[in-house]
């Protein structure tokens, strides 16, 4: 793996990473500061020029390895309901005090819990939920970055159809690794998508429609919204998106690249939307994995983000079989995607203190445990519908028409 990912490069992956939890603060990071890098195995060698980095920068960084395929095998076959929804002493506490999480994604297996029992996976899930608002809070007002990537492995690149060598060369493509200063080009997408989600907020836009050969969908972006651009979140990340008003979405919706969602492949979701609940769901392959997902709590049927990738600042052109690079193609017609469940509130255009859940339920943000994005790769046309009564085409042929 060296030899395909030289230290050199895995160095500026790591000031990249840095860079895109620093455009998230309303402070710069100081001494001392902790940053928690929790990885897969395989991703040792990013883990270790992180760690480097960071000693050099004299902030403490918190090594956290995740669970290998067995483990959650374990966990999800093998183990009480009490060790299955059991929540780790002091967690809290260590993700309290920390003022960044990178998390890196690096699969020994993928597609490995296809024979798990769903409702296990969700019940380990939501034993953490309240662990989980409360770092998006902090996110929400600052005081915690977040950003997650990816580490080439043979698992993922097997599923993607490439050797190892060549899902590498495409990753570090897709990260912009191979230009000569990688973390000044993630510095030029974000101001140009932040340009895009400014554009996009100043028009007073009452309904949005996506149509595509097998997508006719429309929704209404909702009162006290800002789109959002590349903020760091990902890496890559070259998105401009909102969580729309989830009780206004109608239509049909296709997601024609594969989806990896909770280690299950799925792959040709079709939905039918009826006034936000997704009324019909089939798939072409994994179907009753995605029926069970629709039930796993009441805001699973509804919306909770649209978002849009332009083919000219993306790299990725190919299924790469990782949510973080699928969600950004690029390719020759651009992307969206919607997800399903939990909104994004980054993308409330007022005090975060004011989202309390009776305002963030009457504002149409859905709430849930599930966040599961399906792309679409098609040629498309999205309007927007003006509250003047004019018609805007603000994307066409994979570019915003800004």
């Amino acid at each position: 793996m060296t030899k395909l990912f030289p230290y050199e490069d895995l160095r500026e992956y790591a000031k990249v990473l840095i860079g895109a939890l620093e455009l998230q603060l309303k402070s710069s990071f100081k001494n001392r500061d902790i940053i928690i890098i929790k990885y897969d195995n395989t991703a040792t060698p990013l883990a270790e020029a992180l760690f480097a980095l960071l000693i050099e920068k004299h902030m403490h960084p918190v090594m956290e390895t995740a669970l290998t395929p067995a483990m959650k095998a374990e966990i999800y076959i093998n183990s009480s309901y009490g060790q299955l929804t059991f929540f780790p002493p002091g967690k809290t506490e260590l993700y309290d005090t920390a003022r960044g999480v990178i998390r890196i994604h690096a699969p020994e297996e993928v597609d490995a819990m296809a024979e798990i029992d769903p409702l296990s996976i969700m019940a380990n899930k939501k034993a953490s939920n309240k662990f989980r608002q409360r770092l998006e809070k902090r996110k929400i007002y600052g005081s915690l970055a977040w950003t997650e990537c990816v580490y080439p492995t043979q698992a993922l690149a097997d599923k993607a159809g490439f050797s190892l060598e060549e899902y590498t060369i495409k990753l570090m493509r897709a990260c912009y690794l191979n230009m000569p200063s990688p973390a000044q080009e993630w510095k030029k997408i974000s101001e140009k998508t932040s340009e895009i989600a400014l554009w996009l907020s100043s028009m007073d836009i009452k309904t949005i429609q996506i149509q595509s050969e097998l997508c006719d969908l429309y929704f209404s972006p909702g009162a006290n919204r800002q789109w959002q651009g590349s903020n760091g979140g990902n890496v890559p990340s070259y998105e401009v998106y909102i969580s729309p008003d989830c009780r206004t979405v109608n239509g049909y919706y296709f997601a024609d690249l594969p989806s990896l969602y909770m280690d299950r492949m799925v792959y040709g979701v079709h939905l039918e939307f009826s006034d936000g609940i997704a009324i019909k769901a089939t798939a072409m392959g994994g179907e009753n994995f995605l029926l069970d997902q629709l039930r796993a709590d009441g805001g699973a049927r509804s919306v909770g983000e649209f978002s849009l990738t332009d083919s000219s600042f993306s790299r990725v052109d190919h299924f790469m079989s990782q949510t973080i690079l699928d969600e950004n193609f690029g390719g020759e017609f651009g992307s969206c995607h919607i997800a399903l469940g939990q909104s994004l509130l980054e993308t409330f255009s007022g005090p975060p203190e004011m989202l309390d859940k009776p305002f963030m339920d009457a504002l149409g943000f859905n709430t849930s445990s599930t966040h599961w994005d399906l792309v679409n790769t098609e040629e498309k046309i999205i309007v927007a519908n003006l509250a003047d009564g004019k018609r805007k085409v603000i994307y066409e042929n994979g570019v915003f028409k800004i």
